[in-house]
C-alpha cells in the first residue's frame, strides 16, 4: 500500500465510513461488527476493537490509537445499501484500494441519485394499501377508502422527507388523520369493518424493518442494540394505537365498530392479486434494487402461501409463525446463491407483508377498544400473535448467521 493513500489511518477512516454506511443501511450491529473486524484483518489491522450501536459506531484499530466515534446519518434507500455492500465485498476480495473504495462510496453510494423520483416512492403507499385491502376487507367501498387514506400517506411521507424534524409526529399523525376518514365513512354507513381498513392503509409506516434487526440482534446475542430497537419501535406502535383511540373518540365510535371483524372473504385470486400490489407498491417505497426483484418476489409469494394457507386452517398466530419462518428460510436458500441477496434484503418486504402491519396492529387495538370477548382473551391474541412471527424470525436470522461465515454480512 502507499504510504499518503492507503496509510493505518486511512484504512480506520475508510473501516468507521463503511461502519456508520451499514449501519444506516438497517444492517444489525452484530454484522457490522462482524464485517468491520474481517475488513481490518484484510487492510493489515489486527487489533480492531468495534462497538456498533444502532445509532452511532465507536472504532479504535489498536491501544496507541485514539476510538473513533461516528453518528449514524440519514436512513440508506435499499439501493444504496446493496451498492455498499458490493464495496465491502470487492474490498475483502482485495479488488479496490482503500483509496477507490472511499471514492466509490462517496459517489456511488451517498452522492447516488434515486433511481426513480422521490414522489414515486411515495406513491408506492397507494399499491401497498389497495393491496392489504384485498387480503383483509376485499370490499369495493373499503378498498376506495383504503386508495384514499394511502394518498394521505403518500402526501404525508412527502411532508416528512422534506422537514425531517417533523418524523417524531408521523406515526400519530397519520394514524388519526387516516382513522378520522374511515371512522367518518362508517358513521355515514358507507363501509363496514374499519378497522382493517385502517390496518391496511397504515401498515406501511410500521416498523416492521427496525422489529427485523432488533429481533436479528437479540438472535445474535447483541441484547442492548436489539432491545433498543424494540423499544423505539413498540413506542412507534404506541403511538399509532393513540392515534386510532384519538380518531374514534372525535367521531364517536364506540368499541362495537373497530371489532376484528372480516365482511367478506377474499378469494384466493384477490389474496393473490394483493399480495402482487403490495409488493409493487412496496419495491417503489423501499427503493429495492431491479435485480433483486425475483428474490424478493419469490420470498413474498412463500410467506404469503404459508400465512394464508395454514393461517385460514389454525388461526393468525399459527399463520404468522408459518408466513414468518417460510420467509425467514427461503430469504437464507437465496442468500447462497451466487450474486443472491443478503438475507434482510429478501426478508423485510415479507415481513412487512405477512405479520407486524397486519395482525400485530390488529390485536394491538383490539386491546385498546375491546373487542367484547374480554381482555384477557384479546391480551393473549395479540401476545401469541407476535410472538409467534418473532420466533419465526429468529430463526431465521439465527440459521442465516449459522449458514454465512462469521464475517460476512447476513442482516
Amino acid at each position: 500500500m502507499t504510504e499518503e493513500t492507503d496509510s493505518p489511518a486511512a484504512a480506520q477512516e475508510l473501516l468507521v465510513t463503511i461502519g456508520a454506511g451499514l449501519l444506516a443501511g438497517g444492517i444489525s450491529s452484530v454484522d457490522v461488527e462482524d464485517a468491520l473486524t474481517g475488513l481490518a484483518r484484510t487492510m493489515g489491522i489486527r487489533k480492531l476493537r468495534v462497538a456498533a450501536l444502532p445509532r452511532g459506531l465507536f472504532l479504535t484499530s489498536g491501544s496507541g490509537d485514539s476510538t473513533k466515534f461516528e453518528r449514524i446519518g440519514p436512513d440508506l434507500r435499499f439501493d444504496q445499501t446493496a451498492k455498499l455492500l458490493d464495496i465491502v465485498d470487492a474490498l475483502r476480495a482485495r479488488r479496490l484500494t482503500i483509496e477507490t473504495a472511499r471514492l466509490k462510496i462517496e459517489t456511488e453510494v451517498h452522492a447516488a441519485p434515486p433511481r426513480w423520483p422521490g414522489w414515486l416512492s411515495n406513491l408506492g403507499a397507494v399499491p401497498i394499501g389497495i393491496g392489504l385491502c384485498l387480503l383483509l376487507e376485499p370490499g369495493l367501498v373499503n378498498l376506495a377508502f383504503a386508495a384514499f387514506g394511502s394518498l394521505i400517506v403518500a402526501g404525508v411521507l412527502a411532508i416528512n422527507g422534506r422537514w425531517p424534524n417533523l418524523n417524531p409526529l408521523l406515526p400519530v399523525s397519520s394514524a388519526f388523520i387516516v382513522s378520522v376518514i374511515v371512522l367518518i365513512g362508517y358513521r355515514l354507513d358507507w363501509l363496514e369493518s374499519p378497522l382493517r381498513t385502517i390496518v391496511a392503509t397504515l401498515a406501511l409506516l410500521l416498523p416492521g424493518s427496525a422489529v427485523v434487526t432488533g429481533l436479528t440482534e437479540i438472535s445474535a446475542g447483541a441484547l442492548s442494540a436489539g432491545s433498543s430497537r424494540l423499544v423505539s419501535a413498540s413506542v412507534q406502535l404506541a403511538m399509532f394505537i393513540a392515534g386510532v383511540a384519538g380518531a374514534a373518540a372525535i367521531t364517536g365510535t364506540g368499541a362495537e365498530a373497530l371489532r376484528n371483524s372480516q365482511l367478506a372473504d377474499s378469494a384466493w385470486q384477490l389474496s393473490a392479486l394483493g399480495v402482487l400490489c403490495a409488493t409493487i407498491g412496496l419495491m417503489l417505497y423501499l427503493y429495492t434494487p431491479l435485480e433483486h426483484t425475483v428474490p424478493i418476489l419469490v420470498t413474498i409469494a412463500a410467506a404469503a402461501t404459508a400465512q394464508l394457507g395454514i393461517g385460514a386452517e389454525f388461526g393468525a398466530a399459527v399463520g404468522g409463525l408459518a408466513g414468518a419462518l417460510a420467509a425467514s428460510l427461503v430469504a437464507v436458500i437465496l442468500s447462497r446463491l451466487p450474486r443472491g441477496p443478503i438475507w434482510r434484503i429478501s426478508y423485510v418486504p415479507a415481513f412487512l407483508i405477512v405479520a407486524p402491519g397486519s395482525f400485530g396492529l390488529l390485536n394491538a387495538s383490539q386491546l385498546e377498544f375491546g373487542d367484547g370477548s374480554g381482555g384477557a382473551g384479546s391480551m393473549l391474541a395479540a401476545g401469541a400473535t407476535f410472538f409467534s412471527i418473532a420466533i419465526g424470525t429468529v430463526i431465521g436470522a439465527a440459521v442465516a448467521h449459522t449458514v454465512e461465515p462469521k464475517d460476512e454480512i447476513v442482516a
